[in-house]
């Protein structure tokens, strides 16, 4: 073979190399279940899950006086960690680290009152739903806010990556956004008068409203039902699949009821029934 002919085959396949090499590089390998440290397989073999939770949001998730972490969402991580056969390690976030402790795996499932959207499903997996809510208006009852059209031109109280952060938002209608970065934050800021209202989840927000009755939610509920779900890293089918299974056994056994009866009943007023937030039947 005479040289220059040798040069241009070698050439050739080097070019090859390159291509090669370079479509590896962008495209995404898809992860084995091997390497997914989230996998149900790697989590029965280092008999822990880490489960992300509030610890600031009665009745779904906090730490009492007694320094134990307590609530509905939490007693659900608890029952999914007897149910893998595995220990619970709880990761404490705020509504807008839910996301990232997923991506970052900082966490393998959040449980914290996580409510499904086109948004966070571009960027995480939901497995069944347990919960149903819609966004509620709590006010002071000295000048309680009972329709939309008078929040115009007024300041109201969110925190940062909740479902009223997103409404209100997109329906603005005139209304300035106060945003907080936790649930404590938020309501301090209502005590402090430094808004005209807060909207939220209705479901805490009656519990909320209980526990403090110089306050009430005059609005009920605006805007679509939203659905609370466990929050998944996209692409872990393995958890994914086995999360969808144990809810769909957990309400068969009327496990959310009993959660509801426990965790939430005693925080919640008679404006309040157990079929206004919890899914009993899950197919």
């Amino acid at each position: 073979m005479k040289l220059s002919k040798l040069f241009k085959t070698l050439a050739v396949s080097f070019a090859a190399l390159l291509v090669v090499s370079v479509i590896a590089t962008v495209v995404p390998q898809t992860a084995k279940a091997a390497s997914n440290n989230s996998s149900v397989s790697a989590i029965k073999k280092r008999g822990t899950i880490k489960i992300a939770v509030f610890g600031d949001l009665p009745p779904y998730g906090w730490v009492n006086k007694s320094g134990k972490r307590v609530g509905y969402d939490v007693a659900l991580a608890r029952q999914v960690g007897k149910d893998l056969g595995v220990k619970v390690k709880f990761v404490q976030v705020n509504a807008d680290s839910r996301v990232d402790a997923l991506n970052s795996n900082k966490a393998d499932l959040v449980l914290a009152n996580f409510t499904v959207n086109a948004d966070r499903k571009k960027q995480v997996d939901f497995a069944k739903s347990y919960m149903k809510v819609s966004v509620g208006v709590i006010s002071p009852k000295s000048k309680t806010v009972t329709k939309a059209s008078q929040l115009n031109g007024k300041k109201v109280i969110v925190t940062k990556g909740t479902t009223a952060e997103t409404y209100f938002t997109k329906h603005s209608n005139g209304v300035t956004l106060q945003k907080y970065d936790s649930k404590t934050q938020q309501f301090n800021a209502l005590k402090n008068g430094r808004a005209a209202a807060l909207a939220d989840d209705n479901s805490y927000l009656f519990a909320w409203a209980k526990k403090h009755s110089n306050y009430k939610v005059g609005i009920k509920s605006i805007g679509p039902h939203q659905y609370i779900a466990p929050g998944i890293k996209k692409g872990n089918k393995s958890l994914l699949n086995w999360t969808n299974k144990e809810i769909t056994k957990l309400n068969k056994k009327d496990f959310f009821t009993q959660d509801y009866n426990k965790n939430l009943k005693p925080y919640f007023g008679s404006d309040v029934k157990p079929s206004d937030i919890i899914i009993t039947s899950n197919k």
